[in-house]
């Protein structure tokens, strides 16, 4: 089974997701900023983030054809996953406005609280009512229509959603501890623009340490999960 993996920098690949696809019978197949006809109709398609706006899609064409693609696939319930900006393109597919944040940038390691219904979710099902996850974006959106919220912060109420098939995370359940300080070290000079404390942040990666084996059993029941539905008769 093909996974289309839609990346939009460098740095920003699939993570612990990747593994948890494969081991799941999922080939990667990763595109870096561009989309190909025939990805509209493949098992999967996986949406990763990056540091442009999908309000910015004039500036950036690549984002109009993935927004294109994740409305013909959810119009056909074909399954999808978006994480940070490929939540909020899947969001924006679906019906939802997505803006910059009026509650600020959201970036470092802190809890999302699961909702009721996350907490019945096949995917979610088991974890502790909060989980330590990597955040780093700007930008929220609307309530995606027809969707169901799974999780919150205190600074923005749409965190995830489940739309039939397809799941957005606008949190990155696929960073490590590792991977974001890493990310810190890239972005230091932005965040601080922005008035972060670097060291403050770094301080914070151990909790993510602390909550990586929880979030890499998510990611694999979110792998499984697809799967199944895919070989589902």
């Amino acid at each position: 089974m093909r996974a289309v993996v839609f990346e939009h920098e460098e740095h920003e690949g699939p993570g612990l997701l990747g593994p948890a696809l494969e081991a799941a019978g999922f080939t990667l197949v990763r595109r870096f900023r561009t989309v190909r006809r025939e990805d509209v109709d493949a098992p999967l398609v996986v949406v990763m983030g990056g540091p442009m706006g999908v309000y910015e899609a004039d500036a950036h064409p690549f984002l109009n054809d993935e927004l294109a693609l994740l409305g013909e696939r959810l119009a056909n319930d074909r399954a999808c996953v978006g994480v940070c900006l490929g939540a909020q393109l899947l969001a924006a597919a679906a019906g939802a406005q997505v803006s910059p944040g009026k509650n600020g940038f959201e970036v470092g390691v802190g809890p999302v609280r699961w909702t009721q219904d996350a907490l019945k979710d096949p995917v979610v099902a088991g974890v502790k009512a909060r989980t330590a996850v990597a955040h780093w974006h700007g930008d929220t959106y609307t309530p995606v229509p027809g969707a169901t919220l799974l999780a919150s912060t205190d600074r923005y109420t749409q965190q995830a959603f489940r739309l039939g098939r397809s799941y957005g995370f606008q949190f990155h359940l696929e960073l490590t501890a590792k991977e974001l300080g890493r990310w810190l070290e890239l972005g230091a000079e932005d965040l601080v623009t922005r008035g972060k404390d670097l060291e403050e942040l770094k301080a914070q990666l151990p909790k993510l340490k602390a909550a990586e084996a929880e979030n890499t059993q998510m990611l694999q029941r979110l792998a499984h999960a697809l799967a199944k539905g895919l070989r589902a008769p």
